[in-house]
């Protein structure tokens, strides 16, 4: 499973440093080629011959060395690299990474690197439970970083309690299933839409919502990370892709996003429409800026067209298709008939009633309903974790 895989193994300086040598020997024994990207204090604890001598390449600590091939290794490594492991990863290293501080070798390599990356921390237990190493490992798991728990047990600094490094058998172990996990969708493509649409009214106003496009963004790399080539339809919003499994296209309006969808619609074999498509579109475009006068504008608007009904009405044998549904009554009932009427496999409720759920939050509260009316409730959570439950459900149907 490991074999062929080019792995950045990043150490950081805490004692358990001295296991990142067998983490090595495991890498290399299943048949990865393997990288070292060390800070300096780690080489307080393990050499650089040993790690150069395991790894069988160069060292990489030292950001302005003249041993360096590059002046940008940062960059080179990361486009070698398919994925990264830091263990240890102490508070500190933790914390630039959770801050953007990039200052030495590794801090550098983890802001540049936009594919997998495994934390395995290691502290003493009252550093590990210190509130603010707590929260950025939360906020790095809620941006895609896996986290590899530290055990309990006895402590270099004497202590006894939470923050061991998981040992390099385990890790290795972590990371093969993970890999089992996310390569359940190979093969497969997905089209997902996300963001709002804006309907001109003249050149410089229009028709919009307050979408910002993160659930469809979260959906779309939880997809990627699950091995799937993504087409990504996005509506006009500043978010990024990380995954280059991800392939994006930008569009404006509403036709825009029709139109992107049906050409990639055949190839697709997963379709999670979650863009928040306006309704209503202005039956005209005014050629110049409408000047404001002292009467009331009266703006005349038709329905635009209907992605998802277009998409169920020639949905094929085998496709698995995705709605939403965001409501502020009768959820239930609207969400139902929006499942029937649209022929799809599942739609995702949420309820603009539901504190935190909605536009303009990094959480979200949903309701999973299929096609035998059965419902399934979700606690709130960050959109990266919602994403997991709507993919798992994804990948149910298709296997």
């Amino acid at each position: 499973m490991l074999k062929g895989k080019h792995i950045i193994l990043g150490i950081s300086g805490g004692i358990a440093a001295y296991k990142s040598a067998v983490l090595i020997r495991l890498l290399k024994k299943a048949g990865a080629e393997v990288k070292v990207v060390a800070t300096l204090n780690a080489l307080q604890f393990v050499t650089k011959v040993t790690l150069e001598t395991l790894s069988q390449n160069k060292l990489y600590c030292d950001l302005f060395s003249e041993d360096n091939d590059y002046t940008t290794e940062h960059v080179s490594h990361s486009d070698w690299g398919d994925i990264c492991i830091v263990a240890p990863a102490t508070a500190n290293i933790i914390g630039k990474f959770a801050a953007g501080i990039a200052d030495d070798a590794l801090s550098t390599l983890l802001l540049a690197f936009n594919k997998k990356i495994f934390l395995a921390p290691s502290m003493n237990c009252e550093m590990y439970e210190r509130f603010v190493v707590q929260k950025n490992l939360k906020y790095l798991k809620e941006n895609g970083i896996e986290i590899i728990e530290p055990s309990e047990g006895f402590l270099a600094c004497g202590y006894q309690g939470k923050g061991r490094m998981e040992e390099p058998e385990n890790i290795i172990a972590f990371i093969k299933k993970e890999y089992h996990k996310k390569a359940k969708l190979e093969g497969k493509t997905a089209l997902v839409t996300a963001g709002p649409t804006y309907e001109a009214i003249d050149p410089v106003r229009f028709i919009g919502n307050h979408s910002s496009g993160l659930m469809g963004f979260s959906i779309a790399e939880e997809l990627a990370n699950n091995g799937a080539k993504v087409i990504l339809i996005a509506g006009p919003t500043n978010l990024n892709t990380s995954n280059s499994n991800i392939k994006r296209i930008d569009v404006i309006s509403s036709n825009d996003m029709l139109r992107a969808c049906i050409a990639d619609f055949a190839k697709a074999d997963v379709m999670v429409m979650a863009a928040a498509v306006a309704d209503y579109t202005p039956e005209t475009l005014a050629p110049q800026k409408i000047k404001k006068i002292g009467e009331g504008l009266i703006l005349k608007l038709k329905p635009s067209k209907d992605i998802l009904l277009e998409l169920g009405k020639s949905k094929r044998k085998g496709q698995v298709l995705v709605g939403f549904a965001l409501e502020t009554n009768n959820e239930i009932e609207h969400a139902k008939n929006k499942l029937q009427n649209k022929n799809l496999d599942f739609i995702v409720l949420n309820s603009l009633k539901d504190k935190g759920a909605g536009f303009r939050h990094s959480t979200n509260k949903i309701s999973i309903i299929d096609r035998n009316n059965k419902i399934t409730k979700f606690d709130l959570k960050h959109k990266t974790e919602v994403a997991k439950d709507i993919v798992d459900r994804i990948i149910e149907l298709i296997h």
